[in-house]
């Protein structure tokens, strides 16, 4: 009976569907194909953020995962030139059952990575649609689920699909492809994000950024108490408290509901004494050049190189030059003795800095609070 069922289910799939099957299944092939080109070309404008994604989540997995985060990087490219190849295929019909397959593999472990990541929370945002897009981990569970499911119905359709090209034009057409996106990606990792979808992109006043309005929401929250009493541990809310017979144990707070959160929210550049310095230096008025290295251990002789050179290039009493590090300040003191530099060291999160600009080391010109331009080292004249 199974053999038949099977054979059944075969045939039926192997059947020419009617025109409005037909315009059906090819609406799915554009569809998962779009799909698959958005996500890996909003990750490819900025690998380094995909990069960063890898590495929250190897920390989050913690274990052995921790010796993998050198392969962070390598796995972001693969991962973009993959999610780019595949849905280009799809749209173009390039090697079309290889490709379909593919997606298939890819997001069966995707599905259940995010099923994953939806009941325990490591991370707060997936980063499937790199910066471009925020949704929640369950909402991306289920966008995965019901794009699994559309990429079953193309692998049970597949036969009623023609090809297109001839084979070796496939082939040629698929290393184009996968020339044109490396070489996209190396244009972003060399230069800076083509499209920065990050609070601090050109343009944005710092200070504007992150105030917030008199009569914004505030955050709403759920609190529980616990105490004790004979031996019994009751938990109770915050209007409705025992009597004074009741010994307090603890408190626990659940967040409702979000309130108002600024673009730019995690700010904050402290000196190596940690004074914060932050309004100080926002409130110049004048052009201020920001050097910024998450970590500094980790910048080549030949960035610093660069970098000692536009320190001295750029040396005017108008203009205000400083360093803004993660890096512990024994680090700072070997930098600065080392190159000469002579201007003052800030210290501010990592992952402010990686959010700031994507490069290690890379400078941001500020006027009035107002980020007016970026670089990377490379491109620095």
């Amino acid at each position: 009976m199974k053999v038949k069922k099977v054979k059944k289910i075969r045939q039926a799939s192997n059947k020419s569907p009617n025109r409005v099957g037909h315009s059906i299944l090819q609406l799915i092939r554009v569809f998962i194909g779009a799909l698959f080109v958005f996500s890996g070309f909003v990750k490819a404008v900025d690998p380094l953020g995909t990069t960063y994604k890898i590495q929250d989540y190897l920390i989050a997995f913690d274990g052995i995962f921790i010796q993998l985060l050198f392969l962070a990087y390598p796995l972001a490219l693969l991962l973009i030139l993959a999610e780019l190849l595949i849905g280009f295929n799809l749209l173009f019909k390039i090697k079309l059952k290889i490709s379909t397959w593919a997606a298939f593999i890819l997001m069966v472990f995707m599905t259940a990575l995010t099923l994953y990541i939806a009941i325990y929370n490591p991370v707060e945002d997936c980063g499937c649609f790199g910066d471009a897009i925020k949704i929640s981990n369950w909402n991306t569970f289920y966008k995965d689920v019901l794009l699994l499911v559309l990429i079953v119905v193309l692998l049970l359709y597949i036969k009623q699909f023609r090809q297109v090209f001839r084979r070796p034009a496939e082939w040629l057409l698929l290393l184009l492809l996968a020339l044109l996106s490396v070489g996209f990606m190396l244009y972003n990792l060399t230069y800076l994000p083509i499209i920065d979808f990050r609070p601090y992109k050109v343009g944005v006043n710092i200070p504007e950024a992150m105030a917030i309005p008199d009569d914004a929401a505030m955050d709403l929250y759920e609190y529980t108490f616990f105490y004790e009493k004979d031996g019994k541990v009751e938990a109770y809310p915050i209007d409705n408290l025992p009597d004074s017979t009741w010994q307090f144990l603890s408190q626990e707070s659940k967040l409702i509901e979000q309130g108002y959160q600024p673009t730019i929210y995690d700010f904050e550049i402290v000196t190596l004494d940690y004074d914060d310095v932050t309004d100080e230096l926002l409130a110049n008025k004048g052009v201020s050049y920001w050097i910024i290295s998450y970590d500094l251990e980790s910048v080549s002789e030949k960035a610093m190189q660069t970098i000692q050179a536009f320190v001295q290039n750029t040396q005017n009493p108008a203009v205000n030059i400083c360093v803004l590090t993660a890096s512990s300040s024994e680090i700072i003191d070997n930098i600065n003795a080392k190159y000469a530099l002579n201007i003052p060291f800030y210290k501010v999160d990592p992952i402010t800095l990686k959010t700031m600009i994507r490069a290690n080391p890379g400078v941001m010109m500020i006027e009035n609070g107002t980020i007016q331009a970026k670089w990377n080292w490379r491109t620095l004249k």
